[in-house]
């Protein structure tokens, strides 16, 4: 299994996202482990760790943590697994997660899971329901009812869990939310979120070439409808399908309204409504705008939240003359403004701010967003995106995606998991499984 970087060509690559996360982070405590010798991380703090879905964005997550002990690896294209296999060779193949957990049950601390978005909780459940720690990559599923799931179940067994949204962790997101919080701009009551590029469009191919010998099919279908293999959707374009992905808002949505979620509290949304292109059985949208509403929280003004992709750009941008940024989240205050891209952030109109001088920084840096789980993993420390914060975060960027497959207005029940005028979304808000698959 792996973790695509894209579901088709884009202006940013995961390459160039970790590398600006990498220069946003560089004011956080240095991990003991990079500061050599007397700094290695000592053997009784080493998590025992498996990773599954090596390949890809799976390949990078391994990297992050291999100060500590890879013991297992998993992943359905053996390819992957023999390249990951080459770099931790202690560690112990599997091409079948489900095979992976029963016989390394007793070796293995915690799991990575940086498979396609279709197979994360499957896999995730089944590994925390046998009391392993989770890092999974975004989103954290790909259906509302597998997050409330997902979240639960971590819940329930006390385990430490992180979303992988790194930018949490970086110095920019901590200036930020400290303005907002701070009343820099006044009360906020309107977020705009964008990431440029989108794809889709497509219908399923006719043409059926064998499975690479190197490819499990039927497990990287895993509990999503059968259908023949095709390269369009492994390794990397699988995004740009419905049942295996949720488009470009389903890759960096949790990533971009993580921000606006973190500064204002947010949670469950009233609301969600979308316009796009003509919605495409089979494939996501080119282009797509989702709007939620949020209700008030204690004193803070109800907020209506807006995502876009695919090129689309909220008014103030182009109307206050604000950097062009590829994916930016803007906040729209009742005192000013404030534009803010991974690693840096500015305050508008900027005569206004000339002179503005900034709070007392009240969010202590981060020892790194894997390090954070990793360190929960031993010591029951609180991560930034666990799963009861991410869960809601998740589940308000999949509600976006049900909207638009819909073509309405959804009025939005999180207690039942429910669109109350609306029950012909509720397939799409629990997926059925494929046979043989369940939670």
């Amino acid at each position: 299994m792996n973790k695509s970087k894209t579901g088709g060509k884009s202006r940013i690559t995961r390459r160039d996202l970790m590398g600006a996360l990498a220069s946003v982070t560089a004011l956080t405590i240095v991990p003991r482990h990079v500061l050599g010798g007397a700094g290695q991380t000592p053997p009784s703090e080493k998590v025992n760790l498996a990773g599954i879905g090596v390949g890809n964005r799976g390949e990078q997550v391994l990297q992050m943590m291999e100060h500590h002990n890879i013991v297992a690896l998993c992943d359905v294209d053996a390819s992957f697994l023999a390249k990951a296999s080459g770099r931790y060779e202690r560690a112990k193949t599997y091409r079948d997660f489900r095979r992976m957990l029963e016989k390394e049950d007793k070796n293995i601390d915690a799991v990575t899971v940086a498979t396609t978005d279709h197979t994360h909780v499957p896999i995730s459940v089944m590994a925390m329901k046998m009391g392993k720690h989770c890092y999974c990559e975004k989103p954290l599923a790909h259906s509302i009812h597998e997050v409330r799931e997902a979240t639960q179940v971590a819940r329930r067994y006390a385990l430490a869990t992180q979303l992988g949204t790194a930018a949490h962790a970086g110095y920019n997101f901590r200036r930020v939310v400290e303005l907002i919080r701070g009343g820099a701009i006044g009360r906020v009551r309107d977020v705009h979120a964008w990431c440029d590029q989108a794809w889709g469009n497509m219908d399923r191919p006719r043409e059926t070439p064998p499975v690479p010998k190197h490819l499990n099919w039927d497990l990287w279908l895993g509990p999503a409808p059968y259908r023949p293999y095709h390269p369009c959707y492994h390794p990397k374009a699988w995004r740009s399908w419905w049942d295996f992905g949720n488009g470009r808002l389903g890759d960096m949505g949790c990533h971009l309204i993580d921000l606006p979620f973190w500064a204002l509290d947010l949670k469950y949304p009233l609301t969600a409504e979308a316009e796009g292109p003509p919605m495409h059985p089979e494939s996501t949208p080119l282009w797509l705008i989702v709007h939620w509403e949020f209700p008030a929280r204690g004193d803070r003004p109800p907020v209506r939240l807006t995502w876009y992709d695919g090129g689309k750009r909220p008014p103030q941008q182009k109307a206050h003359n604000m950097p062009d940024w590829p994916e930016a989240v803007l906040f729209v205050g009742t005192e000013g403004m404030l534009i803010s891209e991974w690693g840096k952030h500015e305050l508008y109109p900027k005569e206004k701010f000339a002179d503005f001088r900034r709070p007392p920084r009240m969010i202590r840096e981060s020892i790194g967003h894997a390090e954070e789980w990793l360190a929960a993993c031993k010591a029951a420390t609180p991560t930034g995106c666990n799963f009861d914060y991410s869960g809601p975060l998740t589940e308000t960027v999949l509600l976006g995606t049900v909207a638009y497959r819909v073509g309405k207005k959804l009025e939005w029940d999180p207690v039942n998991l429910k669109a109350t005028n609306c029950p012909e979304a509720a397939p799409l808000i629990q997926r059925a499984y494929r046979e043989g698959w369940t939670l």
